[in-house]
């Protein structure tokens, strides 16, 4: 198989073939699991008894199969094989430059938001720290190269003119790990108040004690 040269470029044939596999890259990790002690580990199997709190990461790739409905059946196609996930943080010049791409290629793509302190996260996801990142299928490409972003979406089959309809509403960008609720605090339920004991019946005579 050939491998990239120094400057990041594919010829087409090895871009086909690396994406039609899948290039080796680390386990996408599914569940971010807090524990008591306040440390967080990641993994791809799902906790059957976790000390802490368990939340899933979002690492679903691409849109979801309502928004790729409207597509045209051959982009359609593209993008249930390979859907295309872009991973930012705000503020970001760079992901907004691959934003932009895409958009002016017309890529239906889902948008994952990191948030402080996810670079964990995002390493399990993508399996680096580096942003922007995009996924085309199990391809993950780190930062941002007009040229390398362009030869893979090619390779993939992406149309390099948009073909989008005109009414197609593109996904909002969805949070890397999401937010999790805190359980309200249980309130203890008040004390009954102690019953004053009855008075003893008058001693015969009618002398009370």
């Amino acid at each position: 198989m050939h491998h990239a040269s120094r400057s990041g470029t594919l010829t087409a044939p090895s871009l086909a073939l690396a994406i039609a596999l899948g290039l080796p890259f680390a386990a996408a990790a599914q569940y971010k699991v807090v524990n008591p002690d306040g440390s967080v580990t990641f993994t791809d199997r799902a906790p059957v008894k976790a000390p802490g709190k368990v939340v899933p990461i979002e690492t679903a790739a691409g849109p979801s199969a309502t928004a790729n409905a409207s597509l045209p059946f051959e982009l359609r196609q593209v993008a249930s094989r390979y859907p295309v996930t872009l991973y930012v943080q705000r503020p970001c010049e760079p992901c907004d430059a691959g934003r932009q791409l895409l958009r002016q290629r017309g890529i239906p793509y889902a948008e994952k938001l990191v948030g402080a302190g996810e670079g964990d996260a995002l390493q399990a996801a993508t399996g680096a720290k580096q942003i922007p990142a995009l996924t085309i299928g199990s391809q993950v490409l780190h930062g941002f190269s007009p040229d390398q972003w362009s030869s893979y979406l090619d390779a993939a089959g992406y149309p390099k003119q948009s073909r989008l309809p005109a009414n197609y509403a593109a996904p909002a960008p969805q949070p890397l790990v999401p937010a999790v609720a805190e359980r309200p605090a249980v309130t203890a339920a008040p004390a009954p108040a102690p019953q004053t004991p009855a008075a003893p019946p008058p001693a015969p005579g009618g002398i009370r004690f």
